[in-house]
């Protein structure tokens, strides 16, 4: 067949495109490619027509014009049949809206003197009037080789023979319409099955579809309406913010109806099957887009580094009537969401996991606990670390999670008061801000040609979620001078973003010690709303605390009055901070545990004024300070382990110490070196050399 009689059976719709085709996706250097080795008359490949009486459903047909015998199906060719229709005709092929070309191809341009095809370059081409457009070329006279030869070298002799040689170049680029493409052709007879079978061996043999693609076309197969469906449901899911490829929409469809993630699963369903697995699906879209933005605090698809975790909840979703059908259920599956955000559960080894992961929730009623166990194994740990946000910047999952986080705490804008929990309209919508301008420090120190200082700047330990206004009116601003100025205004603001409270952090020489601090304190954050989460009845200790007082020291809760206030000399004693640290470091090496800073061996409530007067009142400070110490005195990696808050009872502070069993033996630097500390009943017991050994030995088993 002649490119020529392709064009204009496309525009006659004698040659038409199926709906489980997809849409144009060719590149624009594809495109190009395609006409240099027309041009050059190298083979381009061949097409794979259908003849059929009763063609299926068609892209952008609702009827075909009334004609005798059959039309051609275009089952294999159809990017490059677009291409050379947008080129040649210069118009959208009927078979396309306008909307469904997102990569319009048809600014290409040809050098009348040599050949060569480029896009529009408007240095390059504006003013030389050899660069002609494509399209023109195949309109008539559009393009007049003896005007483009006089503005080129004038009115002398030498005009006629360039005329002749942009002629020469112009008639190879028309004459590529009277090139042959071989055509296959499927016969009458065979049915849709078939036709599909034969586009499905084809594109199977090649890398031209992805497993998605292919998937899809089955199922468009079966059930013609299933691309338009998921597609208009697409646009309607946009409007609410969350955006889905047709890659999830297909993964997910298939995981709804075949209980599978692999696409293969999806091949021999029947359309009845489809169907009602989309109603389902659907419902569990419509249900997931007010649970995401309500329950889990993320409003965006933009928030999350991957929706491929969706699928296993997507898969538990349709088990269970389509929703969560307790609390508790609900808090487990987010708290296993955050996790395989931050971990990265699904970044390699995409198919295999999933489907691993789909085929634990069709095992187990409550599948949590062992995708939670899938995540330890592949990378070792829950517990997200301070280290784990060195060094990462806005591409990485942490800086979502960051987002999640500051939103779940209640933050608000710094400068306006609003909230930031729920999404605004896009004059007020979320900026990241750096708190540190990256202008100030690459003026102090970092330099913007180091790869290492760039890292730094852009960390995520230097970002704060703020409105677009507010982020626009800090502009250049160091943090020691406005910071004071949010605190005052809206006291409690810098907290809610874990903003250390010590103003000699603000300071820009400072600011790697700003980078340390706040990593621990977004990574203690990240790990108690994960706690909270984990936890059936809720957040810890949501019974009083004057109840958990009365019940006494034991095993897993200790009192001590202050933490190095010295109640007898009546002045700070830093040697009784190590009482609190071994009492810590007891907890981690046996079964984790709560510790009462402010409260007497008797369960008399004594507060932490006097703490707190040591470090200026604040909370804050006395908060840090804490976190610190078990930094410095246990090692940075056992700080996720710790995680501290100030309550009151009886109207006077007291903090609470909140501390898990770690994964490895806690050791604390002690006058004596490293120093083992276990809880034996209601007390805390060093452990020699030998007995420290026994005791890792028998508790690692």
């Amino acid at each position: 067949m002649k490119i020529n009689e392709a064009v204009s059976d496309i525009r006659n719709q004698n040659l038409v495109l199926p709906e489980f085709q997809r849409e144009y996706v060719w590149s624009r250097e594809q495109a190009k490619q395609l006409l240099v080795s027309l041009t050059r008359k190298y083979p381009v490949g061949g097409l794979l027509f259908w003849k059929t009486q009763e063609p299926p459903e068609l892209k952008n047909v609702d009827t075909m014009p009334e004609r005798l015998g059959t039309v051609q199906v275009i089952l294999d060719g159809q990017q490059r049949l677009t291409t050379l229709y947008l080129l040649i005709s210069g118009e959208i092929p009927p078979y396309y809206l306008s909307q469904d070309i997102t990569n319009d191809i048809r600014d290409l341009f040809y050098n009348l003197s040599d050949g060569d095809f480029q896009y529009f370059q408007p240095v390059r081409m504006r003013d030389n009037p050899r660069w002609v457009r494509v399209v023109d070329c195949f309109r008539g006279d559009a393009v007049d080789v003896f005007r483009v030869a006089q503005e080129t070298v004038g009115e002398d002799e030498s005009a006629f023979q360039q005329a002749k040689l942009y002629e020469l170049h112009l008639s190879k680029l028309r004459n590529i319409r009277d090139a042959d493409l071989p055509v296959q052709i499927v016969p009458d007879e065979a049915s849709l099955d078939d036709a599909i079978d034969v586009f499905d061996r084809l594109n199977s043999q090649g890398t031209q579809l992805t497993e998605a693609e292919l998937a899809l076309t089955h199922i468009t197969g079966k059930w013609s309406q299933a691309r338009r469906t998921l597609k208009a449901r697409m646009d309607d899911l946009r409007q609410q913010r969350f955006e889905y490829d047709l890659t999830f929409m297909t993964r997910a469809l298939v995981c709804t109806v075949t209980g599978h993630a692999l696409f293969e699963h999806i091949h021999s369903a029947e359309r009845v099957r489809l169907e009602d697995g989309w109603s389902k699906l659907s419902n569990i879209l419509a249900y997931l887009t007010h649970v995401l933005p309500g329950r889990a605090y993320i409003h965006s698809t933009r928030e999350m580094s991957s929706t491929n975790p969706l699928i296993p909840i997507v898969r538990f979703l349709t088990l269970h009537d389509c929703k969560f059908q307790s609390e508790s259920s609900l808090r487990r599956a987010l708290h296993w969401l955050y996790l395989a955000l931050v971990h990265q559960r699904y970044t390699s080894q995409t198919n295999t996991r999933l489907e691993h992961d789909v085929t634990v929730v069709n095992r187990e009623d409550a599948p949590w606990e062992t995708l939670l166990n899938q995540i330890v194994d592949q990378r070792g740990r829950l517990e997200v670390l301070p280290d784990d946000f060195e060094g990462r910047g806005a591409a990485h999952p942490l800086y979502r999670m960051s987002l999640v986080l500051v939103k779940a705490n209640r933050a608000v804008d710094w400068f306006n008061g609003l909230s930031l929990t729920s999404p605004v309209d896009d004059t007020f919508g979320i900026h990241s801000h750096h708190i540190f301008p990256q202008s100030e420090l690459y003026k102090n120190g970092f330099s913007p040609d180091s790869h290492v200082d760039r890292k730094l700047v852009n960390a995520i330990a230097n970002r704060a979620f703020l409105s677009g206004p507010t982020n626009l009116s800090i502009g250049s601003r160091i943090p020691e001078e406005y910071i004071p100025e949010v605190e005052e205004r809206f006291p409690g603001s810098l907290e809610s973003q874990f903003i250390p409270m010590d103003s000699e952090l603000w300071k820009l020489e400072r600011y790697r010690d700003f980078l340390r601090v706040r990593r621990e304190l977004l990574a203690t954050g990240v790990n108690q709303m994960l706690e909270n989460l984990a936890s059936e009845e809720g957040p810890s200790h949501s019974r009083p605390l004057s109840e958990l007082i009365d019940m006494g020291e034991g095993m897993g809760l200790e009192f001590k009055s202050t933490l190095q206030w010295d109640v007898v000399a009546g002045r700070q004693n830093k040697g009784l901070r190590d009482a609190v640290l071994k009492t810590i470091v007891a907890f981690m090496n046996t079964e984790g545990g709560t510790l009462l800073i402010g409260v007497e061996d008797s369960g008399q409530v004594f507060g932490i004024e006097r703490d707190l007067s040591l470090v200026g009142e604040s909370q804050d400070r006395f908060l840090q300070q804490l976190n610190s110490l078990v930094v410095d005195r246990l090692g940075i990696l056992y700080s996720p382990y710790v995680v501290s808050r100030i309550d009151s009872v009886d109207g006077k502070p007291v903090c609470v110490v909140d501390t898990s069993r770690s994964a490895e033996p806690a050791f604390m630097s002690g006058q004596r070196g490293r120093e083992f500390y276990v809880r034996v009943g209601n007390t805390t017991r060093s452990l020699d050399a030998e007995e420290t050994l026994s005791f890792i030995e028998q508790n690692s088993q």
